[in-house]
């Protein structure tokens, strides 16, 4: 049975300069309405750690949460996906030193997306901020990362940042982690503490 992920995948190569037809398939057969473009799979998997923390299955709302592999890509991504092609609804996640970027690429595309929320850095310095550094460091310990983040804080380059900074420097050093903390960091949240840009985003869908 088709699905949500076989929906991106087929977008993903559509947009990689693949056929179009097998997204158009899919996409009538999900009955999907609105996609979610965020950069990359960090993103996404806070997204879909928060819909899982309020019950909701966003697939089967024909949301697809689609990561683009990068800023770059937005304005492909809209081509494919707004107007011109599969006409759906646009959403999305940003940081700010992209949001010009966004803007334009979606504009040429006339696809302006319906809410875009932006991160003031990125989502998980968002995240850091709204935890707090003393409680992301009760995760990562949790998380069996403590040693690994002792060895990066010696580093000579971290002694000048702030330890929210360094935090989030951390989460990017190794393959994986990032995707892994986006989900740590979101089900470790207060529900009143969602930092907004989620929160709009997520209240959007």
């Amino acid at each position: 049975m088709a699905d949500m992920g076989a929906f991106r995948d087929a977008v993903t190569a559509w947009a990689a300069g693949g056929p179009g037809g097998p997204a158009h398939e899919l996409a009538a057969r999900l009955s999907v309405r609105t996609a979610v473009l965020l950069e990359g799979p960090s993103d996404s998997a806070a997204v879909d750690a928060l819909a899982a923390r309020h019950g909701r299955d966003l697939a089967a709302e024909g949301i697809c949460v689609l990561p683009m592999g990068g800023a770059m890509s937005v304005g492909r991504y809209a081509s494919l996906l707004g107007p011109s092609g599969l006409d759906l609804r646009l959403t999305g996640l940003c940081d700010e030193r992209e949001q010009g970027f966004y803007v334009r690429a979606l504009g040429r595309a006339d696809a302006a997306p319906d809410g875009l929320f932006v991160c003031a850095a990125d989502l998980e310095d968002e995240l850091i901020r709204a935890l707090g550094v003393t409680r992301v460091r009760e995760l990562v310990e949790a998380e069996g990362d403590q040693r690994p983040l002792q060895t990066f804080l010696r580093q000579p380059a971290q002694q000048d940042r702030t330890a929210q900074q360094q935090l989030r420097r951390f989460f990017g050093t190794k393959k994986g982690r990032k995707i892994h903390y986006g989900r740590v960091l979101v089900e470790a949240l207060d529900p009143a503490r969602v930092p907004a840009p989620l929160a709009g985003l997520f209240a959007s869908l």
